[in-house]
């Protein structure tokens, strides 16, 4: 028979090849700080611990309650379990490249005035409006909190700039130019939960 009448019965609603969310750039660590590695590890945990195994006790449930096509506590706990799944694999991805970097570690005196990983830098466009980010792992953004992705154009504008200088930023909208108006490192608080639902 030929390939054209046949198909494949792929659910719909799974997405196992879908695209991991803030992909790394290629070759890249995964730079995160503590607070959000124990954070990621904690999600890992109860997945794996509770939630997992409750799902499949209650799929295994309703897979003996007869016929399956129309039992609602049985397809949703499939696609709940897939979900779950896919989760799982991202976070054991996630956290086997995780190369923790804590921004409250003593650094050199030469070191402590540049922007790296972990920085939070107060910075000033043209007009002198301020404000202050912190740069965090992809899995820890929080726009809200003023943390950005190491790999944002923000963060990459200010890689290496030190307290005085000036960087080029290129958005949407244009050229902006940023003042660095200080730099400091200290604990952030990335260890906060957050919805993790995809």
């Amino acid at each position: 028979m030929s390939k054209a009448f046949t198909s494949e019965e792929t659910p719909a609603d799974d997405e196992d090849d879908a695209p991991d969310v803030s992909p790394l750039p290629a070759g890249s660590r995964n730079y995160m700080t503590p607070g959000g590695f124990a954070r990621l590890r904690r999600e890992l945990d109860r997945l794996v611990g509770k939630e997992r195994p409750e799902l499949v006790a209650t799929v295994a449930w309703a897979a003996g309650n007869g016929d399956r096509s129309e039992n609602g506590d049985y397809i949703y706990g499939k696609k709940r379990l897939r979900e779950i799944d896919r989760r799982i694999r991202f976070l054991v991805r996630r956290l086997d490249n995780a190369e923790v970097v804590d921004p409250a570690a003593p650094r050199d005196d030469d070191a402590e005035s540049a922007v790296f990983f972990g920085a939070t830098v107060t910075v000033a466009n043209s007009e002198g409006d301020e404000r202050t980010i912190s740069i965090v792992g992809i899995d820890e953004i929080d726009t809200e909190r003023g943390y950005i992705s190491w790999i944002s154009p923000m963060a990459r504008a200010l890689l290496k700039a030190r307290e005085g200088d000036t960087v080029t930023l290129r958005t949407p909208g244009g050229i902006e130019e940023l003042d660095v108006v200080r730099v400091h490192y200290g604990a952030l608080d990335t260890d906060t939960e957050r919805d993790t639902t995809q």
